[in-house]
């Protein structure tokens, strides 16, 4: 045996292995979380079945889920990168976890990495349960898979630099009460359940510019209509992710 094979190497990990491990941590954290578990699986899924089932809402012509489904696909992409996102920072800086994760080697860009790869596993999850409830109520969907693709990382980056916005300026305990009254007021007003041209007409105008209205509506166009990446929300989404983002990383509070 040649000498120094037991010698110690002290040093941080690479920084893409750190970034994995806390990722992997993020995600199980996220699973394991009664309330967050709520949020991100089983509401969206019982809008699903229930407003698919009964005619609580008139959704137009065609079958309820074909307009229903790309609507909770987007309610789901908002519940996790924005309300759920939003909670759990907001305890974690709350109760120092921030703090002493931004001692660590693990830099701070790379835990908000880590932070953004956990909502994007777990949007995966959500929407490869809600695709087999929708299959299963008999959707139909049409479109490209990468327009919807493009439309849900869009979203993903809109709705998580406003969450991450939220969860850095405000105290824990306010960034709770605030996800949850935008969730619920975003699900009745961004045309996830309730077609938007129920609504008055100037309100359909301020109500389009909103980032769950112009997901569920981009969602739609590609899945329901068979349209190709529809331009106008693309803009909508990207504006708000400048936006957000930018703000989160001006405002963002570690302690």
């Amino acid at each position: 045996m040649s000498a120094g094979t037991f010698t110690p190497r002290p040093g941080a990990a690479p920084v893409s292995r750190m970034i994995l491990a806390q990722t992997a941590l993020e995600t199980r954290m996220l699973l394991r979380n009664g309330e967050q578990l709520l949020l991100t699986v089983i509401i969206p899924a019982l809008l699903l079945v229930l407003f698919s089932a009964v005619d609580i809402v008139d959704t137009g012509a065609g079958r309820s889920v074909d307009f229903l489904a790309p609507g909770v696909l987007a309610l789901a992409v908002m519940s996790t990168a924005f309300t759920g996102q939003a909670i759990a920072t907001g305890f974690d800086r709350r109760y120092g976890v921030l703090k002493r994760l931004g001692a660590s080697p693990l830099p701070r860009w790379a835990l908000m990495a880590a932070k953004t790869l956990s909502v994007l596993v777990t949007e995966v999850l959500q929407i490869a349960l809600l695709t087999v409830i929708a299959l299963a109520l008999g959707w139909s969907p049409q479109g490209d898979p990468l327009s919807v693709a493009a439309l849900v990382l869009l979203g993903t980056a809109a709705f998580s630099g406003l969450g991450l916005l939220m969860a850095g300026t405000l105290r824990a305990e306010a960034t709770l009460a605030a996800a949850n009254l935008v969730f619920l007021l975003l699900l009745v007003g961004g045309g996830v359940i309730v077609p938007m041209e129920k609504f008055p007409d100037a309100a359909q105008s301020l109500l389009g510019l909103l980032p769950i209205s112009a997901l569920s509506d981009g969602l739609r166009e590609v899945l329901q209509h068979g349209a190709m990446l529809p331009w106008g929300d693309v803009a909508v989404l990207a504006a708000w992710a400048v936006l957000g983002l930018g703000a989160a990383a001006r405002l963002f509070r570690w302690e």
